[in-house]
């Protein structure tokens, strides 16, 4: 019986030898996808596991009701974003702001006081798809006016701790538009982050909270800066409903097919990533975090705004060093683990270096700028 279970020698040499030749022709045949676009990751890349969740809470809100998943959502990353932004004191005029914010009762959602709420689901559910070679446009990108169809030179100013010590102020300012991201603050810091705004990027967590506060006081760079957020849940789109007619600037929300274009591009890099440093298939990518949860961050999104804006691009404050923290503007050292920052880096570098390698882009024929990574 023992001798039947037995495996013989040479066959199990030669086994490991096959999985051991496999594992290396993998690895490789993953490693050369970094350096061209790889089919496989273009096809997983392009799978959206979130979208069976949006539809069922888009629905919802159609039918007058708060979806209990945007709820659960809504719960843990307020605690997240409130313990990283805690509500200010004051607003922009310096008048106070209450520090136990008010909060809407909004089930079920009364359409009466929001009577552009349903065509803004329709029209922004209808828009969410991604035409190849129809993402990229100056116009889709960033609905502003502007002298000319492209910015000469664009600052996007990340929020990372490595800006502190930078001395880069007077070189962000010099540019045409300054991107500033998810309301961090520059009072204090206007030597190394500079202090002119053109355009505050956040994500609709932000409006989330600032719809809370009387006014909707969203405005920490002046009531008269405009605001481009992405819908992170629908459901944010209430808030989008209540606080736009109450904004002087423009309060703009990006055209779902970019996010959609984003997505796929960090999903892109954070399955590559994943198998190169695992050797594991890329199938596998989903077991390794919460691709439900996963999310590109709000960085990510401004660099690609700015890229389908601007004629060159400065990138400040992307980045981390030992001892650096998160943010610059608070004591926080640990990353949210939705987002997958390693993966944004890669990005971020063949922008810079080897633009042609960047998936998706291809079908649209858009030329990416220069782009200058400063750290």
């Amino acid at each position: 019986m023992k001798k039947s279970l037995r495996f013989p020698f040479t066959l199990l040499l030669l086994s490991i030898l096959t999985l051991t030749l496999t594992f290396l022709s993998f690895r490789t045949a993953i490693r050369s996808g970094s350096g061209s676009i790889n089919p496989t990751l273009l096809r997983l890349a392009s799978a959206d596991p979130t979208e069976p969740d949006l539809r069922r809470d888009v629905d919802a809100l159609l039918d007058g009701n708060l979806p209990s998943t945007a709820r659960a959502r809504a719960r843990a990353r307020h605690r997240t974003i409130s313990s990283i932004w805690p509500p200010t004191p004051t607003s922009a005029h310096g008048h106070h702001v209450s520090d136990h914010p008010r909060t809407r009762s909004a089930t079920p959602l009364d359409y009466r006081n929001f009577p552009n709420l349903r065509p803004l689901l329709l029209d922004w559910i209808r828009r969410r798809r991604l035409d190849p070679g129809a993402a990229i446009s100056p116009s889709l990108l960033l609905p502003l006016p502007r002298p000319s169809p492209l910015y000469d030179s664009c600052a996007v100013v990340g929020n990372s701790g490595v800006l502190l010590n930078s001395d880069h102020g007077a070189l962000i300012d010099s540019h045409d538009l300054v991107v500033r991201l998810n309301n961090a603050g520059t009072a204090g810091y206007s030597r190394h982050v500079g202090s002119r705004t053109n355009l505050s990027f956040v994500n609709s967590n932000i409006l989330h909270l600032c719809a809370r506060r009387p006014g909707c006081s969203c405005h920490p760079y002046g009531d008269r800066v405009p605001i481009l957020m992405y819908i992170c849940q629908p459901v944010h789109l209430l808030d989008y409903a209540a606080c736009n007619s109450s904004h002087k600037a423009p309060l703009l929300v990006t055209d779902p097919s970019f996010d959609l274009l984003c997505a796929r591009i960090v999903r892109y890099y954070s399955i590559r990533r994943f198998t190169e440093g695992t050797g594991n298939p890329p199938e596998e990518w989903g077991k390794s975090r919460d691709e439900r949860e996963f999310h590109y961050s709000s960085g990510m999104q401004a660099v690609a705004l700015a890229v389908g804006v601007c004629r060159r691009v400065s990138l400040f404050g992307f980045g981390k060093s030992a001892g650096a923290r998160h943010h610059y503007h608070t004591n926080q050292k640990a990353e949210l683990g939705l987002h997958d920052y390693e993966a944004e880096y890669a990005f971020y570098r063949d922008l810079a270096e080897r633009p042609e390698v960047i998936p998706f882009l291809g079908d649209s024929g858009f030329k990416v700028p220069p782009v200058v990574i400063y750290y």
